[in-house]
């Protein structure tokens, strides 16, 4: 090309109007933003939740995401409130605590609910050659308790405990500051049990590497004294089957549900075209994470005491969606 050439071009360029210019610069800077997605570590169920996620939002929506593992929902939620990333996926319990002030750091008021992601499904487990059957059982045991990275987990785990009568004053206290390390100190021995939430990968580890774990049975008589410590839990339906790892007959599970988040402050367009693209994506996001299969719009949209983001409304109105009771 000549010089000749480059001059007419460049003189084509200045010719632009400034605002021609910035709405320009402003679309490559848009399409090139990366929004941050925070949640827990590799080996939990919300890591692999918020990787099926991020990859459909990126390959079927443009969207570059992020994630983000952090040590545990107390982190994860004032991340969000700070709007330090734009997503975080939390339990309900913890986010409704964050919200009014009652969980570690102060009150989260800039939180806003996109939807329910699935539910949690958790589990007490224990050594398959282990003589305990059911949560009443660990009377005088190793229990995991306390949880500093993931309060709510303690709560959680103090309401199985009195499904069967038992207090922290019953059991053998172990700390442990998030699920991982909990799972970690029951394979070395240090504690009798471990909890988590069915579908992680973290799940299959330990039972592979203890030799055969077994899930410890819950009284549905208990959940009353359950609810009096924690309003958020409910039972659903187990069986054994590649995902229910350690469940040896059908039988219920103390379970709560996972919810994506993000702040007020970030736009609707982006929360409606990350419902939209998560709506009519679905085979995609469960071909990363079997649990999302029970996602839906219409399932997401349920009557949490934390508000929804503008943004979710205006997808759950336009589609004639109304919300469903928690449990």
């Amino acid at each position: 090309m000549s010089s000749h050439s480059f001059r007419c071009i460049f003189r084509a360029l200045l010719g632009l109007g400034s605002a021609t210019l910035a709405c320009v610069l402003a679309a490559h800077v848009a399409s090139a933003q990366t929004y941050g997605f925070a949640t827990l570590q590799p080996g939990t169920l919300n890591h692999t939740t918020a990787a099926a996620i991020a990859k459909v939002l990126k390959e079927k929506a443009g969207l570059n995401v992020l994630v983000q593992p952090t040590a545990g929902d107390n982190v994860i939620i004032p991340m969000v409130n700070k709007a330090e990333v734009e997503i975080g996926i939390a339990n309900a319990p913890e986010l409704h605590n964050a919200f009014e002030g009652a969980g570690v750091g102060g009150k989260q008021s800039d939180v806003r609910i996109i939807a329910t992601a699935h539910a949690l499904r958790t589990a007490f487990w224990v050594r398959k050659d282990a003589p305990m059957r059911t949560i009443a059982d660990l009377k005088g045991k190793k229990v995991a308790l306390g949880y500093s990275a993931m309060r709510v987990i303690d709560v959680l785990s103090r309401a199985m405990l009195a499904t069967a009568g038992l207090s922290e004053k019953d059991v053998q206290p172990v700390l442990v500051p998030n699920v991982i390390r909990g799972a970690d100190d029951f394979i070395a021995g240090a504690s009798d049990m471990y909890f988590f939430a069915f579908g992680a990968p973290k799940v299959r580890e330990v039972d592979t590497t203890v030799g055969g774990t077994r899930v410890l049975e819950i009284d549905e008589n208990g959940m009353p004294a359950a609810r009096a410590i924690s309003q958020w839990g409910y039972l659903t339906d187990a069986a054994p089957g590649p995902i229910f790892v350690g469940v040896e007959k059908p039988m219920k599970v103390y379970s709560f549900d996972n919810v994506l988040f993000t702040n007020k402050t970030v736009k609707d367009e982006f929360v409606y075209k990350f419902l939209e693209t998560l709506e009519k994506n679905k085979p995609d996001l469960i071909a990363v994470q079997p649990a999302l299969r029970e996602f839906s719009a219409a399932a997401g949209y349920k009557k949490y005491q934390v508000p929804y983001h503008s943004g979710a409304l205006k997808y759950f109105q336009e589609h004639n969606l109304q919300p469903k009771d928690v449990m």
